[in-house]
């Protein structure tokens, strides 16, 4: 069977635009080298945050869109994805805080660090506090299962241990060498993360990538009675949400040791957790930084630290999300569906050509 689309990857992202392409009548098989739900990349584990960049406007128009698209998957799929618990800010330079000021005017709040603490006495604040809120968490696992449900009821295929050992591009078709035989397409998306450019070598002009593996914890309440928004720390560069049943996630953002996504051990970096404890201790007073768990996950970075969103010829892709990709996830879905029906819906800043020019 030759089908319309192949998707390689059945991440968060490979599932979104599955479901987005099934939904536009096209034939799609999905391709995955693991199982589905696994934790070897960027998209599994069970929360991430949404938050509107503070001193952006892209990005937070872009934010702003994704919204209403992740209710409309929430309906789809009947699952609560994403619950709005406030956002904030801090750490930030007077820049920041008149970007924010000028951006988000109608919405946002600036807090005094005096105001902020007294608001969210678990932190400890040193800046003004830029509050958003129509911040907030979403289920990284739970959109994951959704999106795959809501395809498969579309008609998408979705094969586990498939891993594509090969693209070959053949006039018209593309041939994807998997286990088992090939798998034949009119078009390819390549939603692979980490493994992808292992895989475009040569047939897609991707910048130099990254992978790394970061090392965020769970970190114990003192008391039932806090309040915890996500929230993001610019100095360091920092992040975090309340997860139910898990704690509040901390992690430095970026700051993982390099890797070889094939060949990770998932063990914790002690330096760098040490780090990270030493944070927690100085800025949560609400955090028992002794009662903590460690997990891990993955980053596929970019050097400018933009998305990679592009065609090329009959091949999407869609990486590089530098691990900050997840609240866009229904809204890269419905990128790369317009990318192989042959619509220019994606911002400049995306593209191979934006990347290729820095």
């Amino acid at each position: 069977m030759t089908y319309d689309v192949a998707v390689v990857g059945a991440g968060a992202m490979g599932s979104a635009a599955a479901r987005a392409l099934a939904a536009a009548g096209r034939e799609v098989v999905v391709l995955e080298q693991y199982t589905l739900g696994h934790d070897r990349g960027g998209s599994h584990g069970g929360t991430r945050l949404f938050r509107p960049a503070a001193d952006n406007a892209e990005v937070a128009r872009l934010t702003e869109q994704a919204r209403p698209l992740w209710r409309d998957l929430e309906a789809d799929s009947g699952e609560t994805l994403f619950e709005v618990t406030g956002g904030i800010d801090h750490g930030v330079d007077d820049a920041t805080v008149e970007a924010f000021r000028s951006l988000h005017a109608s919405t946002g709040e600036v807090l005094t660090p005096a105001a902020a603490a007294e608001r969210w006495s678990g932190f400890r604040f040193e800046t003004p506090v830029l509050y958003q809120p129509g911040s907030g968490r979403l289920y990284a696992d739970r959109t994951v299962k959704a999106l795959q449900s809501v395809a498969t009821r579309l008609g998408a295929e979705f094969r586990v241990q498939s891993p594509v050992r090969a693209l070959r591009v053949h006039d018209e078709l593309v041939e994807l060498d998997v286990p088992g035989g090939a798998v034949r397409a009119r078009q390819v998306v390549v939603t692979a993360g980490s493994w992808a450019p292992k895989l475009l070598n040569g047939l897609v002009p991707l910048p130099a990538f990254t992978v790394t593996q970061e090392q965020p914890r769970f970190f114990a309440p003192v008391s039932d009675d806090l309040d915890w928004p996500s929230f993001v720390h610019s100095g360091p560069f920092s992040y975090g949400l309340y997860e139910p049943g898990s704690g509040v996630k901390v992690g430095l953002h970026a700051t993982g040791p390099v890797v070889d996504p094939d060949t990770r051990d998932f063990a914790v970096e002690p330096e760098r957790d040490a780090e990270l404890l030493r944070y927690v201790e100085d800025w949560f007073p609400g955090l028992d930084a002794g009662k903590s768990t460690a997990i891990s996950c993955l980053y596929d970075n970019t050097p400018s630290d933009n998305f990679v969103i592009d065609r090329a010829g009959p091949i999407t892709v869609a990486v590089g999300f530098c691990g900050q990709g997840f609240k866009f996830v229904p809204l890269i879905g419905a990128f790369v569906r317009d990318l192989v029906l042959g619509e220019d819906t994606v911002p400049p800043r995306f593209r191979l050509a934006g990347h290729a020019a820095r």
